[in-house]
């Protein structure tokens, strides 16, 4: 037997062992069958996966950062300023890692909108609109528990600012705060606290839902959106492996391009060390996703009726999020345009209202 055969029969055996252990030739058959519907919308398919390859990027730089980083607050500034300035591409890996935070946000929303709009929570995808949104919210918990993670000014009285909000909840309020801050002040405790829950609470809830989120899309496949299922029928669908896939691909690395350019023409800036004894700097604000709830809050009066306008406000906010969560045991003929008209115009409501109350936030001079 030659050498040459030899090599072939070991593959044969290695590929054997791992067939009897796992069913590999069934989920081979799967994603060869597995087609994509093509029509106008499709598009919008990509976003998934973009915000999945920010996550993984996020996952990886964070990892890195954490062989040097401190969590506490006599030496997290530090230890962040060391990762910059002593660390080889320490710079570079930091700068990954916030604007890969902010183009997870970025991708997940405009994802997130997208299936939305495309009624792509009707029935049988009920769970997997359920478990994206959730996802969706655990990304800006993300967002708000790594923002304190570097000590510096601006994340010190962010985060002072955003855990007060907090508070305002009836009943539950300052017990939440509490707990959020490990004491009644953001303290090294609260650094502490946030730096658990950003490297261990989180990722282990997002693990679990991205792994039910992905079963249930690869399970159920693409939704068509109702106006496309005619052009759709007419349409040739494209084989998920290799076309589709490779698509997915070609995206991912056009956006590890975008990410690497940002973060190299423009680094993240670090600031100054957070003094708790100082005042507070004129205009400050929240991370750009939090900034719309935070200019809402400011324009609504302090009294309503016998209620705090405040607790109203959060009241409401978390009032709409649910019915966000649940939209798709509200709006149960999304297929029907009529009757499922005034969900698409809310949805097109909160994108303008977003957009404008932060653009507001962000041009005209805050006063107040």
């Amino acid at each position: 037997m030659s050498q040459e055969d030899n090599i072939t029969n070991s593959h044969a055996e290695k590929a054997g062992f791992w067939r009897e252990r796992f069913p590999l030739d069934a989920v081979a058959y799967f994603f060869k069958k597995k087609n994509v519907p093509m029509h106008r919308h499709s598009i919008w398919y990509y976003l998934g996966g973009m915000t999945l390859f920010f996550f993984i990027i996020q996952v990886g730089t964070g990892i890195l950062l954490l062989l040097y980083y401190r969590p506490t607050a006599e030496a997290a500034f530090e230890s962040v300023q060391f990762i910059m300035t002593k660390v080889q591409f320490g710079w570079l890996i930091r700068s990954i890692h916030s604007w890969s935070a902010n183009l997870m946000v970025a991708a997940a929303m405009i994802h997130m909108f997208s299936v939305f709009l495309m009624k792509a929570y009707r029935k049988p995808r009920e769970i997997t609109w359920v478990s994206g949104v959730l996802l969706f919210f655990l990304t800006l918990g993300f967002g708000f528990s790594g923002y304190l993670l570097p000590w510096n000014t601006l994340a010190y009285f962010a985060t002072k600012v955003g855990t007060e909000i907090v508070s305002v909840i009836p009943f539950i309020g300052h017990d939440l705060l509490v707990f959020l801050r490990g004491g009644e002040e953001v303290t090294g405790a609260t650094l502490t606290r946030f730096f658990g829950i950003h490297v261990a609470v989180l990722p282990m809830l997002v693990t679990a839902l991205l792994v039910l989120h992905l079963l249930l899309v690869q399970v159920q496949g693409m939704s068509v959106p109702p106006s496309q299922i005619e052009i759709s029928a007419r349409n040739k669908p494209m084989p998920f492996f290799p076309y589709f896939l490779l698509r997915d691909l070609l995206g991912w690395l056009v956006a590890l391009g975008v990410l690497i350019a940002l973060a190299a023409l423009f680094p993240w800036e670090l600031g100054e060390k957070a003094d708790p004894f100082a005042p507070a700097p004129p205009g400050i604000k929240p991370e750009w996703y939090f900034l719309f709830m935070f200019q809402t809050l400011k324009y609504i009066p302090a009294k309503i009726l016998f209620m705090d306008g405040e607790v109203l406000g959060i009241l409401a906010f978390g009032l709409v999020g649910l019915f966000w969560l649940l939209i798709p045991f509200i709006d149960r003929r999304p297929e029907e345009r009529r009757s499922s008209r005034w969900f698409t115009a809310f949805g097109w409501a909160a994108i303008a209202f977003i957009i404008v109350m932060s653009l507001i936030a962000y041009v005209i001079p805050q006063t107040f």
